[in-house]
């Protein structure tokens, strides 16, 4: 395992190639491990590093005051990386954006992947629906409790449940089963999830920040190449946030894969030929 303090905290970290920058930001459904497929191949002429972002996978605790978009740029300053391409998927691609409209000068492209976005509130619809498949699960009551740090202890096969039915939403999307996905990927994907779980219901409880302003009335600040890769068969919120994304960052271009929420799991090869095209573009 190889750590570097960052901001207090150790961060777990992998790193392969030499060339130009890239840094690949893990969605919150998983852990670095999500990116085998990038790293591997971007490496053969990129600095490649992909990192857990604190609380989740080989890094610390998330204790105390915290913003993930500092940790970048932190992790960055520890391993030497002035400039750098970011890779983020999700809540990932939040954080690269922030990290963009902070600090402009050390982003050299975006590339965000079925991105989210600070300061965007999800619709009241689009989260009954998630409940909807949860309660399918495991009863909310013991996810609140949970949540709430009140459970007495932490059930792995609750964690499962709950990864299961996260993915099942996000990952396996809209007019899909389970069994439309590849099993080796779907089964690496409940693991990482459910370590996820594990980890939030049984770790301390930190506070996280944003930045301020929030990212979404600022996207025509971002100065960045930016590429918006969304997922056909994604949420249909989230889907709207790429749009989104791709309309107010200014020369945005836009590309779906016929995806759930992580291509870089069910489609590595068709994702990392997108973004290594972008690269050399950008």
């Amino acid at each position: 395992m190889t750590t570097v303090a960052v901001n207090g905290v150790q961060i777990g970290y992998d790193e392969a190639g030499s060339g130009p920058a890239v840094v690949l930001v893990h969605a919150s459904l998983g852990d670095r491990r999500m990116w085998d497929h990038q790293i591997q191949t971007l490496a053969t002429d990129h600095r490649v590093i992909r990192y857990d972002c604190r609380g989740v996978g080989e890094s610390g605790d998330a204790i105390g005051e915290y913003a993930h978009h500092e940790d970048l740029l932190g992790l960055m300053d520890a391993l030497q990386v002035e400039r750098a391409a970011l890779i983020g998927c999700s809540m990932g691609g939040a954080y690269s954006v922030e990290v963009a409209l902070a600090a402009p000068d050390r982003v050299t492209a975006l590339a965000l992947v079925c991105s989210g976005l600070t300061g965007h509130e999800w619709p009241p619809e689009m989260i009954a629906r998630a409940q909807e498949l949860i309660a399918r699960e495991l009863p909310l009551e013991r996810v609140r409790a949970y949540y709430g740090r009140t459970a007495d202890r932490v059930d792995p096969a609750d964690a499962t449940a709950m990864a299961r039915a996260q993915l099942r939403f996000m990952m396996i999307g809209e007019g899909r089963q389970v069994e439309d996905l590849d099993p080796d990927a779907w089964k690496s994907a409940v693991e990482m999830c459910r370590e996820v779980f594990v980890r939030e219901w049984s770790g301390p409880a930190g506070t996280e920040r944003q930045l301020v302003p929030p990212a979404k009335g600022r996207l025509g600040e971002v100065t960045a190449p930016t590429l918006v890769i969304g997922g056909g068969y994604d949420v249909p919120e989230i889907r709207a946030v790429s749009d989104l994304l791709a309309a107010d960052i200014p020369g945005a271009r836009r590309l779906d894969l016929p995806t759930g929420h992580l291509p870089s799991m069910e489609s590595p090869a068709a994702l990392t030929d997108v973004l290594r095209s972008f690269l050399t573009d950008a």
